[in-house]
């Protein structure tokens, strides 16, 4: 009787521990929670960009596209002098920031640059003009610099990588020793396996927390403050990779018995519990929370993240210990309900992906045109050819010859692990690519008398506004950006407009930078129609690319 109220005790605790932690994870996921959009845009400013006002403004204030977030002492207005002309902090209500500025300023032309964060955990910044009385030459911006070391972005690329491999082998080993494996044989191997993937999924969440800092305001890998880690702790972002790290210390305890011997039911289903809430907290720190139908697409890549660790990490565990080591009557009893499984994972990461897609994509044309979009068909590509790799495995398991000539199975595992390597690879890079729905500005704004849009080529993304986009006198700012939507140094920019409809030949765009990604030009449009715009920009002395959009001008 005593040893059973000692069992009672013990599997009342781990409920209790895991009821505890599934309170924390909603809690911290649902307090910082804010509308959902993704890769804020600037749509409206006061003063507007370009304009004249008679006297100096109080204040300056800038609308998004939605909620944004502030990057500490990255929303600067400066002066014609070149001194700061903002006074204090700005204030953030929803997609609104009110920078509150001197009034009594010298006339001219005044700079603000801005740098914040969208709802998907991405920066976003730009900049524009506006002047008192009469436009000056643009004054620049001599503060830090607001563009990420590229260390930085291929480093929250690689810890994004290994978090999925970290997870692919945590989920596989636990699923594989808590069904499958063979009592007879040592669990020792996969034992070091599973707590090589714990480790290796700690260190990716903490190197996440760590260059989300310096990805976010700017800076090299060690340019991280406490005011930082504080904005990022207290974001959604920080929140899900808190309560990741605290699902898994908790999950290793259960880990642990599962590596010496089988497991009892309540803890197998703890374990469960612990899994699936760990697998909502890469959804919630990406794209998915901030997509236009959230709780479908933080479902959607939950099931999808969960079906490719379960399918990747039994692949592991078959090429590396159950082929080699199992007999061929265990193997005979493994194998069918391995390929079931496998079966199912890959019809839920299908069905899920597919959706996914749809969301995230949304038009044909930007599953072509946006760097998202075509890094997606490579995706789908190697996903066709690994589907037809594990089809022939199947097949070796449905006529029952896997048994007994496992080397031909383990080949083809190898393949497929293979090429899912580098399809993980291309996950990573997609979760810091901006959403092919957002980024395929080719469908332009042209309300309220005003042209904006965003053109794409292999080496940048050119954002393109036209203020009032009608005949007679127009303003063009022009912003380049990096694939990853980051501001783009440019060393030489050209533009020219014409309109053949009416035989007018290309007129050149005389342009004034005002920031190494950022010009801005004057052209008088003398007719209505359909202009035909050509940018030229070069990034480097062998790097150049040119675009063009058809403006309609009324």
């Amino acid at each position: 009787m005593a040893g059973m109220n000692a069992v009672d005790r013990r599997w009342t605790a781990r409920l209790g521990t895991a009821a505890g932690l599934l309170v924390t994870l909603v809690a911290l996921l649902l307090a910082p929670a804010a509308p959902a959009s993704a890769h804020a845009v600037l749509v409206s400013s006061s003063p507007q960009a370009s304009a004249v006002v008679p006297s100096g403004p109080a204040e300056v204030v800038l609308t998004f596209s939605e909620s944004v977030r502030k990057v500490p002492g990255k929303i600067r207005v400066i002066a014609p002098d070149g001194s700061r002309a903002d006074r204090g902090e700005p204030t953030f209500e929803g997609s609104a920031v009110t920078v509150p500025v001197d009034p009594s300023g010298p006339r001219g032309t005044y700079l603000v640059s801005y740098r914040v964060i969208s709802a998907d955990s991405h920066p976003v910044s730009g900049a524009f003009t506006w002047s008192i009385g009469a436009p000056s030459p643009p004054p620049a911006d001599s503060g830090s610099d607001s563009r990420a070391d590229p260390v930085v972005d291929t480093g929250v690329k690689v810890a994004k990588y290994l978090g999925y491999v970290g997870l692919l082998l945590v989920v596989g080993p636990a699923l594989v020793l808590a069904a499958l494996w063979p009592y007879r044989l040592s669990r020792r191997g996969p034992a070091r396996l599973l707590w090589a993937g714990v480790g290796l999924l700690a260190v990716a969440t903490l190197a996440e927390l760590w260059l989300q800092v310096p990805y976010t305001a700017g800076g090299g890998v060690f340019d991280v403050t406490g005011e930082g880690f504080s904005e990022v702790f207290g974001s959604t972002y920080g929140a899900a990779h808190l309560v990741r790290l605290g699902l898994l210390a908790a999950a290793a305890f259960l880990l642990r018995p599962l590596t010496a011997g089988p497991v009892g039911r309540t803890d197998g289903i703890i374990l469960g519990v612990l899994g699936v809430a760990g697998l909502f907290t890469w959804p919630l720190a990406g794209h998915p929370a901030a997509s236009p139908a959230p709780a479908v697409s933080v479902i959607v890549d939950a099931v999808h993240l969960g079906s490719m660790a379960v399918w990747l990490g039994g692949l592991v565990m078959l090429a590396v210990f159950l082929l080699r080591r199992a007999d061929e009557r265990e193997l005979g009893a493994i194998l069918p309900i391995w390929s079931r499984w496998a079966a199912l994972a890959v019809a839920a990461l299908l069905l899920a992906g597919t959706v996914q897609g749809l969301i995230e994509v949304a038009s044909l044309q930007a599953l072509v045109d946006t760097t998202y979009g075509r890094l997606l068909l490579a995706k789908i590509g190697l996903f066709v050819l690994v589907i037809g790799v594990a089809a022939y495995s199947r097949q070796l398991v449905r006529r029952r010859r896997a048994a007994a000539r496992p080397v031909p199975v383990r080949r083809a595992i190898w393949v497929e692990l293979a090429v899912t390597a580098v399809v993980l690879g291309l996950s990573a890079i997609l979760v810091q690519t901006t959403p092919a729905r957002t980024a395929a500005g080719d469908v332009a704004d042209t309300t309220s008398g005003y042209y904006s849009t965003t053109l794409t080529s292999p080496i940048y993304s050119l954002q393109v506004e036209l203020d009032p986009a009608e005949r007679g006198n127009n303003s063009m700012h022009l912003y380049a950006y990096s694939k990853d939507n980051r501001p783009l140094p440019v060393a030489e920019w050209k533009a020219t407009a014409a309109l053949p409809s009416a035989g007018i030949e290309p007129i050149d765009i005389p342009l004034l930078p005002l920031s190494d990604n950022h010009v801005t030009g004057e052209i008088n449009l003398p007719a209505a129609g359909e202009w035909q715009f050509r940018f030229t920009v070069r990034t480097s002395d062998i790097d150049q690319a040119t675009v063009t959009a058809t403006v309609p001008i009324k």
